[in-house]
């Protein structure tokens, strides 16, 4: 806990073992690194967008449809339609980015295990079966990513069932108030 602590004062060692976890788990690690920040970064958009936006967004929608004398024609019933498919379309938008990188993240792990056993066979075709430690870099270079992967997948997945259920309520918010009469 103490050595932690440390890590977090001092920059230079928080960086050093970042480089030497990257080192440990081969280059897959900077691919599932890069799809997890952008993958945050999308999340982060998301909330920022329901925060500031969405409501404003689902308010024009409703008073856009209330300032409308027709409620019950053909015509205002595909005007409904446009108005929720508007609010949708605001509200979903990224989601799908998200979860193909959620998706995404355990299969660069699964690279990271391919390219971590590539390398445990070519030193046993090159040494035999006798040199542990450099069979041990290379299991290493198979098993970090892979966890690396689950972990990305897993801290993404809790955030997209939240902001779908969100983007569901939101819609199902304006639905309701755009009545037909």
């Amino acid at each position: 806990m103490g050595d932690f602590l440390i890590k977090l004062v001092r920059p230079d060692l928080a960086f050093s073992s970042l480089r030497d976890f990257i080192e440990l788990g081969g280059d897959v690690l900077l691919a599932i690194m890069l799809a997890t920040f952008i993958m945050w970064a999308l999340i982060i958009e998301r909330y920022w967008h329901f925060a500031t936006s969405q409501k404003g967004i689902s308010k024009n929608a409703i008073s856009n449809w209330n300032e409308r004398s027709d409620h019950s024609s053909w015509y205002a019933r595909r005007i409904r339609e446009k108005l929720i498919s508007e609010v949708k379309q605001s509200s979903e938008r990224g989601l799908l980015y998200i979860k193909t990188l959620v998706a995404a993240a355990p299969l660069f792990g699964l690279l990271g295990t391919v390219t971590g056993m590539v390398e445990v066979f070519d030193v046993m075709a090159i040494t035999g079966s006798s040199n542990a430690r450099a069979m041990a870099a290379g299991i290493s270079k198979a098993t970090l990513p892979t966890m690396s992967g689950m972990v990305a997948s897993l801290s993404g997945l809790f955030f997209i069932a939240q902001l779908e259920s969100r983007s569901k309520r939101e819609v199902s918010f304006v639905e309701d108030n755009l009545s037909l009469s």
